[in-house]
């Protein structure tokens, strides 16, 4: 999936402020389809990595819990404008969602 992570990215001081929103049917495996009556395959997104500049600076373990096309938001201290930020998001299926920003 390409640009499936938007993200923003603003910078007050030395601190980035940054919001993302994913889009993902974050499946926990337990609902049933109502027309045909089959369980729904579990599909979740079970890491997600941000990176400022290539750094890691967050690394999040994610479940069948967090609701479909969630939304994350963090700071990151010691940011600059023109920054890059990039995010990266893996399904239990193997799945890559990805996205990036400049820190504004």
């Amino acid at each position: 999936m390409a640009e499936a992570i938007k993200i923003r990215a603003k910078l007050n001081g030395d601190v980035a402020e940054v919001k993302a929103r994913m889009t993902h049917v974050m499946e926990t495996g337990l609902r049933k389809d109502p027309a045909s009556g089959q369980v729904i395959p579990a599909q979740f997104i079970k890491q997600l990595v941000a990176t400022l500049n290539g750094k890691i600076v967050v690394d999040a373990e994610w479940g069948p819990s967090v609701s479909k096309d969630p939304v994350i938001g963090f700071r990151v201290k010691g940011a600059k404008a023109g920054d890059k930020l990039a995010i990266k998001a893996t399904d239990n299926k193997g799945e890559i969602l990805s996205g990036e920003t400049s820190v504004t």
